[in-house]
Formats: C-alpha cells, structure tokens, sequence
C-alpha cells in the first residue's frame, strides 16, 4: 500500500546528482533542433547585425556548427525564391525571423511569418519564395548538413499564380 511515506523513503530526485541528466551542449533530437532554432531567434543580438541584403541572390551565412549539424541565415528580398527543392539526406528546421516567405509544395501554398517554424525530413520537396513587399530574415538548421539540394520540376508542386495576374 503506497502512502506518503512512501515518497519520502525516496527522498528528493533532484537531489540525487547522478539521476540528473546533464544538459546537452548540442540538440540530438527534433525537438532540440526545433528548440535551438527558436532560442537563437529570439536573441535578436546572435544574428541581427550579420544580416545582408542582396538583390543579385539570396544572401546566407552560416552561423554555427555543431557535431554534424548547420545552422544558417538567409535574407530574402521581394522576389526572391529557392526554387523547388529537397535537401538530400538531410532534415532541417526553417524558422522566419523577421517578414512573410511563402511555402510551396504539392499538398499547398502556406505562409509563414516571424516565429513560423517547419521541421522536414530527408526527401521533403518545396520552394520557398519572398512574395511580400518587404524583406524577410530565416533560420535553417540541417542535420546532417546540407550537402546536396536536388532541383525539381514544377509538376511536383501546385501551379503558381503570381499576385494581381488574370487566370482563366
């Protein structure tokens, strides 16, 4: 029969230092790289100064590393795409820190803004376009890192419209 003396017999778990997992210095889980990517969105100072703007093409840097992890930022002027694509072996998380970029694949169109985060898996087919007016800022994290991105043909993803255009 339990009763609260049961309990006490145990004593405090958290203080029995060899029961406690130590914190991890790098993410191992979907749920740590989903988490990495919103702790480093949120300190604005970790990335906001890096930020270029590039009319030529999208602008990345790659931020930080980790054992077989990449995490980059990328800026994205009105207009700009990746075009369709999948990330080869790899999963990744994509987080919007700041603007509008629009996701496309062949289940739909979605937008995402500031604080939108998507996690993929290997194989995962998008494109990702700045439709807005404005600039827009992500965060990608890759595990294992990005070593290939295979292009794809539109007939993978949804007929696009481009904004303001008759259709038939």
């Amino acid at each position: 029969m339990n009763s609260d003396s049961d309990l006490q017999i145990a004593g405090d778990i958290l203080e029995v230092t060899h029961l406690l997992q130590t914190p991890r210095e790098h993410p191992a889980t979907v749920a740590e790289f989903a988490g990495l990517a919103r702790s480093l969105a949120e300190d604005r100072s970790r990335w906001e100064h890096l930020v270029r703007y590039d009319a030529a093409s999208r602008w990345y840097h790659r931020l930080r590393t980790g054992p077989g992890y990449e995490v980059w930022l990328l800026s994205w002027v009105p207009g700009q795409g990746s075009g369709l694509h999948d990330h080869g072996p790899s999963s990744g998380v994509l987080t919007v820190l700041d603007g509008t970029l629009t996701e496309r694949t062949e289940r739909g169109t979605r937008a995402l803004r500031a604080g939108a985060q998507r996690v993929f898996a290997p194989g995962y087919v998008h494109e990702v376009v700045n439709d807005a007016l404005e600039p827009a800022v992500s965060l990608h994290v890759y595990y294992p890192g990005l070593t290939e991105m295979p292009m794809h043909t539109a007939p993978h993803c949804e007929a696009r419209t481009l904004p303001g255009a008759l259709t038939a």
